[in-house]
């Protein structure tokens, strides 16, 4: 399993911001790799993170390499004041069954 979190500072979003935003999570969902995602704020809701979570590096690589999220990518300066991405690999999740995740 791997994890790609999208850590970000928002800036200003406008119209074309959303309708790309629409299109990159239906490609997500369309991925017979991806498993599922989670947001959070930071302490001072300065940042946001968004991680997501594939069955393997290949999928990831098919999510990343779309032409609608490429798009975005190349406009990231319009809504953001900065970002970074960590890929990760999941060892493993563990849960009290009380609390919900998307690999779960």
């Amino acid at each position: 399993m791997i994890s790609a979190t999208f850590i970000f500072a928002p800036g200003n979003y406008d119209d074309e911001f959303y309708r790309l935003d629409d299109i990159v999570m239906q490609v997500a969902l369309a991925n017979p790799g991806y498993k599922g995602c989670e947001r959070w704020w930071n302490d001072t809701k300065t940042q946001r993170s968004v991680v997501y979570y594939f069955e393997s590096m290949e999928a990831l690589r098919e999510f990343s390499s779309d032409e609608t999220h490429k798009e975005a990518k190349r406009q990231y300066e319009r809504w953001y004041e900065g970002y970074r991405v960590v890929i990760a690999e999941v060892l493993s999740t563990h849960t009290n069954g009380n609390l919900d995740h998307p690999l779960n």
